[in-house]
């Protein structure tokens, strides 16, 4: 799969015309750098565009909540990842109330009139929910705070989301129910086996790309050049 998934990303890079977004979104510990680490180790770097979204700065404040979002947008030939995404504007902002309610319920509409704008230009968004159960969670915590190689990426916030488990279910369902589209679908990837999850995302990844029938550019006419 690696190998076929290298191939289709150089045919995506040398035919510049089109990019593919990938979304992942999960809960902490639910697989996000792992997955960007095993399905797209194969690929050219060269070709591919991973950015996280963490709080919003300042100057991100002061624009509407998808600026920083457009902006990191991949370009033509490029594969983007967005590690978390525009998607906590309706998750993490809902459960800790960060907006009044119909804020929220607007961005729904605004989020898949973006993601309509993205294909429009070019660009073949897939959505990824790595779903881990609770239980998978709070053996995954624990080992970050049994080993000290992984000890520094255990934050006490972890805690606190953890405990509003059931809130962020509840979100995470509408914002996949409510922004699934044909143009920009979801697909929820059960994520408790890291090796499932790495082979469902190869899968779905391959299959969209395949589908994209990519080609490398025909060949300019080189006449009788003769290299010497």
């Amino acid at each position: 799969m690696h190998e076929e998934l290298a191939a289709l990303q150089d045919k995506l890079w040398a035919e510049a015309r089109r990019s593919v977004l990938v979304v992942l979104q999960a809960m902490d510990t639910g697989g996000k750098d792992g997955t960007i680490r095993h399905v797209l180790g194969s690929v050219n770097p060269q070709g591919t565009r991973i950015v996280s979204f963490k709080a919003p700065t300042p100057a991100e404040h002061a624009h509407d909540f998808l600026w920083r979002v457009h902006k990191a947008a991949p370009a033509a030939g490029e594969i983007g990842v967005f590690n978390r995404s525009h998607y906590e504007d309706v998750v993490v902002v809902r459960v800790n109330r960060l907006v009044p309610d119909e804020a929220c319920e607007q961005r729904y509409g605004l989020i898949r009139s973006f993601e309509d704008l993205l294909g429009h230009g070019g660009t073949t968004v897939v959505k990824l929910f790595l779903h881990i159960s609770k239980d998978e969670q709070r053996r995954r915590l624990q080992r970050r705070l049994d080993r000290p190689d992984k000890r520094w990426k255990f934050q006490a916030s972890d805690l606190t989301a953890r405990a509003r488990w059931d809130d962020y279910m509840a979100a995470y369902q509408d914002a996949i129910v409510r922004t699934s589209t044909t143009t920009a679908p979801w697909y929820v990837i059960p994520a408790d086996h890291k090796w499932y999850r790495n082979w469902a995302v190869s899968r779905v990844l391959l299959d969209t790309l395949r589908a994209m029938d990519l080609r490398y550019p025909d060949p300019r006419d080189l006449g009788s050049i003769e290299v010497v």
